[in-house]
């Protein structure tokens, strides 16, 4: 986990979420927070293309055959194809604003643990980033999340959340916009850098 200061972290009060605009993103959420899952705690960030599976069969099918895919799977479905690992040194969050995809990509999805505290303790929050860090570490009520967000270039979002106090399938939140700064950046990974918000032309 890494320093606490303006991280995404998620929409704590979790209004009733309405239904995935793409279905085909929200089954490669939860395909991917239920994989990433069977590896435990205190694992690094990771970062996902997801690339359509029928135009990955048809071609890349000696990858596809190696990720044991031996058909397009549904109409418009996903396959997430997880990135090597982040630069050393850099937070997810600071390698995204490095990244633009090709074309071939569909959609993106990123993992991330954070500590989460409650409501009303932002302004006892250190400024310093590891006092910050130190104070969310010690805090009684501090709660360890892992959070799983993804994006397609048509616009659609979707996220799912783990508690690490409530680590069963069950307790897995999930919703369009539960982690809005998360999913900032990841569509921003999916405009043309000229295009980009926030950036100058």
């Amino acid at each position: 986990m890494t320093d606490l200061p303006d991280q995404p972290f998620p929409d704590q009060s979790l209004p009733d979420q309405p239904l995935p605009e793409d279905p085909a993103l929200a089954a490669a959420v939860l395909e991917i927070e239920a994989h990433v899952a069977q590896d435990g705690w205190d694992q690094p960030a990771r970062l996902y293309a997801l690339v359509e599976t029928a135009a990955l069969v048809a071609q890349e099918p000696a990858l596809a055959a190696m990720m044991e895919i031996d058909g397009p799977g549904d109409d418009g479905s996903f396959t997430p194809i997880e990135q090597d690992g982040l630069p050393p040194g850099h937070s997810l969050e600071e390698a995204l604003h490095t990244i633009a995809w090709p074309e071939s990509v569909a959609g993106c999805a990123a993992v991330i643990e954070r500590l989460v505290l409650p409501p009303g303790t932002d302004d006892d929050i250190p400024d310093d980033p590891a006092a910050a860090e130190l104070y969310a570490r010690e805090h009684p009520d501090r709660q360890e999340v892992r959070m799983v967000a993804g994006v397609t270039r048509a616009g659609a979002s979707y996220c799912a959340l783990r508690l690490r106090a409530h680590d069963d399938e069950q307790s897995v939140v999930n919703g369009t916009e539960l982690v809005p700064g998360l999913l900032e950046l990841l569509h921003a990974t999916l405009h043309d850098p000229q295009t980009r918000p926030d950036e100058n032309p």
